[in-house]
């Protein structure tokens, strides 16, 4: 039987090295696998390079890693919520790559599928395709790094000429995530919003990391309910039903209303 079963999260992560690049399941702070990231805060990690689809917030998700200045660069879609994200970038201490969602979604896909590169129509005629998007600001504010033009070509779709971009596929060195159930060959099961990029960043890494709220035997899932195969997932980690979840906005209606 493959166990892929860890004692812990610190045990889990600890062979991730200064300078790693990790792939991050998490939209918002939902699905975010805090476990994995407190025992990276931990140990003491830095230099990192994550891609993910936004930072967290100050106090919560990957924001704990990057009030600690322990991440170099970032690649996501979204970065609002954070103020300190917001400081590091301006200032000159945080590279951003920044990404459309969609994009990014099918680059983390398309590494853990094995596919270079693919073209989209997202992004054409802008800066996304045609270069200068600020990636690192000097200190004094100037542009020190900018994205680079890409690769833009014409391909008939429907009878008619369209222009795509082209987007290269992500891999990293580890990937983070957490999930609902899984069993110890790594087979995992997410639920509802948790759903999102948390199977595309597992198939990203290639050493994937999993937390789950409940771990269970293999055979206990039904094959039809699994969302990811354990082929992805190197090493699974239960951290509770009752592992704490934030929101980043609550809303709620008066009493009555």
């Amino acid at each position: 039987m493959i166990d892929k079963h860890w004692e812990s999260a610190a045990a889990a992560v600890a062979d991730i090295p200064d300078g790693a690049s990790l792939a991050v399941g998490g939209f918002g702070l939902s699905g975010n696998p805090i476990a994995l990231i407190e025992a990276l805060l931990a140990q003491g990690t830095t230099d990192l390079s994550i891609v993910s689809n936004n930072c967290g917030v100050d106090d919560w998700g990957l924001g704990i890693l990057l009030a600690a200045q322990r991440i170099r660069k970032m690649t996501s879609s979204y970065v609002g919520e954070n103020r300190e994200f917001e400081r590091q970038f301006l200032s000159g201490e945080l590279e951003l790559e920044l990404t459309p969602q969609g994009t990014l979604a099918e680059k983390l896909r398309a590494g853990g599928a094995g596919i270079a590169a693919f073209f989209t129509q997202t992004g054409v005629g802008t800066q996304v395709a045609e270069g200068g998007l600020p990636r690192r600001y000097h200190p004094d504010g100037s542009i020190a790094v900018a994205s680079p033009a890409k690769d833009v070509r014409t391909f008939e779709v429907g009878g008619e000429p369209r222009e795509f971009v082209l987007e290269e596929a992500i891999t990293t060195d580890f990937a983070l995530v957490h999930a609902a159930l899984g069993d110890r060959h790594g087979n995992l099961v997410f639920t509802k919003a948790a759903r999102n990029f948390n199977p595309l960043a597992a198939m990203a890494g290639r050493i994937c990391i999993a937390q789950v709220e409940r771990l269970v035997e293999p055979g206990d899932l039904d094959p039809d309910a699994v969302h990811l195969p354990g082929v992805f997932v190197h090493r699974i980690v239960e951290v509770g039903t009752d592992i704490p979840k934030r929101i980043e906005r609550r809303t709620v209606a008066a009493e009555g209303a």
